[in-house]
């Protein structure tokens, strides 16, 4: 999968080293991965969950370093493409403001 803005990733990354590790082994399993549905994504990432926006589009999140960060992506299957859309510590993710902003 081609992963658009990377480049948030490796800059959340320096913001949050505990998180760091857990990121870069996201970006090689994703990078690697040929998904083309939630159930592909799930046999790596098994807690990958789906949530509708305020845009009434669905993305996927994923836990990151034991659950104390969320990584909020769009994937487009057809594409090949997963689009980086925020990374939140998990006390801001639960606070669901979120989601009006995508």
């Amino acid at each position: 999968m081609n992963i658009i803005t990377k480049r948030r990733i490796l800059d959340y990354a320096k913001l949050h080293p505990n998180a760091s590790a857990n990121l870069s082994a996201w970006i090689a399993a994703a990078s690697a991965a040929k998904w083309q549905s939630i159930s592909d994504v799930r046999k790596v990432f098994p807690h990958a969950d789906l949530a509708t926006v305020r845009s009434s589009k669905t993305v996927t999140i994923f836990n990151i370093a034991g659950n104390h960060h969320r990584l909020i992506t769009a994937i487009h299957y057809n594409t090949r493409s997963i689009f980086i859309l925020k990374i939140l510590t998990h006390t801001d993710y639960s606070k669901d403001r979120w989601k009006n902003d995508l």
